[in-house]
């Protein structure tokens, strides 16, 4: 790491562009893909790619806000950190609940999951699978940004690989039928819409690239976090395609790997199960790492490298997703669509708040800006539609509204 950022405790670190897409694919291919097929059997597969792009379009957006603020901004500061000196305390503290609730909804779901995969590959209790899971998982993030950055290249290449793989064989094994694919009922396009704009999780990662790019190549966070969402994009279009063209709505599991593996035979029960595995652990070290430097940034540790601190702030991430995992006290959707609900919302609201102010304070000349992307106009459009999003499912949890699955 190189040295601290105008009296900042996070420091600047570098990052390739590379390890920059992979971080935001990292970060949103976790638990949103694994549910995006059982959550729109209902709507059909039209429906769903219909508001992957416009989510991704709007979230993509929303990030490009959140990467001009830090360009404006002397400290290195994390979305919190920001929150406070555009915002206030008050945005400040509901941003920072926004990041813990969203990450432990996501780390608890993670935890459980990789706990019952292991479990399931190698005969051990669901607790130990965890425990395993935790050992890579924890020792990352303590090793930092750059060790994230590093291992998120690499793992998420090789979950990448077995993605297509279990796509491809889908279509030229079994093959996918065209009925399961054309069938679409917009009467559940609402909940959808809800579903795949939390399958989007990598706001929150933007402040950590931010500090990943230095003045010479800061032209590589627009970049990296567009790519990285388009190709997120693709795999939350593609993965739920598969597994419905394969094993049809009626089928399909609320995890979409298991009845994916039945259909295409025992050879994929261990490849579908990889995927998953290293799906949650790509998130939880993009999630982890982002609500560690939260915690340093809220909370005003002296600096991210002190020992001490950094053990305290690992500690807050690492240990009550492990504890709430297993004290039944949780459900897995519940804690996903409650977190997503909350969290949507103030990542809606907020960066704009943010973008408009630091514009006006412009503490440093940005050596990129958003432009028109930043137009009142579409400022409004993100605020409403992912508004709504959080409300319906909010509603939807408490059996206001239907669920839509």
């Amino acid at each position: 790491m190189s040295g601290s950022n105008e009296g900042s405790a996070l420091t600047r670190t570098r990052l390739t562009l590379l390890e920059g897409v992979a971080l935001i694919v990292g970060a949103n291919i976790g638990a949103g893909v694994l549910s995006l097929a059982y959550g729109a059997k209902n709507a059909g597969w039209p429906v769903l790619v219909f508001w992957v792009v416009v989510a991704g379009f709007l979230t993509t957006i929303s990030m490009l806000y959140v990467a001009e603020t830090t360009l404006r901004t002397k400290k290195a500061l994390q979305l919190s950190g920001l929150a406070e000196k555009y915002v206030g305390n008050l945005g400040s503290w509901l941003i920072f609940l926004s990041v813990a609730v969203n990450a432990l909804g996501a780390l608890i779901a993670y935890t459980s999951g990789s706990g019952q995969i292991l479990a399931e590959l190698f005969g051990i209790p669901n607790i130990l699978g965890s425990f395993l899971f935790f050992i890579p998982a924890v020792g990352v993030i303590w090793l930092g940004l750059k060790a994230a950055g590093v291992a998120e290249k690499f793992i998420t290449f090789g979950m990448l690989f077995l993605v297509i793989l279990l796509i491809l064989a889908s279509i030229i094994g079994p093959g996918l039928k065209l009925e399961y694919l054309t069938f679409s009922n917009p009467k559940f396009a609402i909940p959808v819409f809800s579903l795949t704009v939390f399958s989007f999780l990598a706001q929150y990662i933007v402040p950590e690239l931010s500090r990943g790019y230095s003045k010479e190549n800061i032209k590589n966070l627009p970049k990296a976090i567009s790519i990285g969402m388009l190709i997120t994009g693709v795999l939350l279009a593609l993965v739920p395609m598969a597994a419905l063209g394969l094993t049809g709505p009626e089928k399909v599991t609320e995890v979409v790997t298991i009845a994916w593996a039945d259909a295409l035979g025992s050879w994929a029960f261990f490849t579908a199960n990889g995927f998953a595995l290293l799906a949650m652990l790509t998130s939880f070290w993009a999630l982890g790492q982002s609500y560690f430097t939260n915690i340093i940034d809220r909370f005003k540790f002296p600096s991210e490298t002190d020992k001490k601190y950094r053990f305290i702030a690992l500690a807050i991430v690492a240990v009550p997703p492990f504890v709430l995992a297993y004290s039944g006290f949780v459900g897995f959707v519940d804690a996903l669509s409650i977190a997503g609900a909350f969290a949507g919302i103030m990542m809606a609201i907020v960066p704009v708040m943010m973008l408009n102010k630091s514009r006006k304070v412009n503490e440093r000349e940005p050596e990129w800006t958003c432009g028109k992307l930043a137009h009142p106009a579409m400022q409004t459009l993100i605020i409403v539609l992912y508004t709504g999003a959080g409300i319906y499912t909010l509603l939807g949890i408490f059996n206001v509204l239907p669920k839509g699955w």
